[in-house]
């Protein structure tokens, strides 16, 4: 019974987490879509706060269940290569996020915030990069999603 609830907050993190990095991706595309710098400020802004309230806490959330879930089940994190290959897939988007989104986000929001700065040259060059590393870090927690579903051997 224990390692069904460790393995059900694991999960119930993991919905979490990859839906607002989803949407977050929906978003930036409506307000680039939009092609007004106060919206993409906006969206920029709520990002950001989106990252505080959902991504950091559900991320932490299913590190610490997907360990206990993995103690608790007796499997060993390396010997388990579906296991094993999720953690690298996992440490690979938190990289991506720590090191470049997160920063980018930022400085789109700081770009995007002041009528003086903006530039719409200097925001696609920040948007790319942003588009490049977000995908990097969403799609490597899909790829977790897959191996953890199909443990492959």
């Amino acid at each position: 019974m224990i390692y069904n609830i460790w393995k059900l907050i694991h999960v119930l993190a993991v919905i979490i987490f990859l839906g607002n990095i989803t949407i977050g991706i929906f978003w930036k595309i409506q307000a680039d879509k939009s092609t007004d710098r106060l919206k993409i400020a906006d969206t920029f802004r709520n990002l950001i706060k989106a990252d505080k309230v959902f991504t950091m806490p559900s991320v932490t959330l299913l590190i610490l269940f997907g360990l206990g879930t993995a103690m608790q089940g007796n499997y060993s994190l390396v010997e388990t290569p579906w296991i094993l290959w999720s953690i690298v897939m996992i440490i690979i988007s938190a990289f991506a996020f720590m090191s470049k989104v997160s920063n980018l986000q930022k400085q789109i929001y700081a770009l995007a915030n002041s009528e003086e700065k903006f530039t719409w040259d200097e925001y696609l060059v920040l948007s790319r990069k942003w588009n490049i590393w977000g995908t990097i870090a969403t799609v490597t927690p899909y790829i977790a999603v897959i191996l953890m579903v199909l443990k492959p051997a």
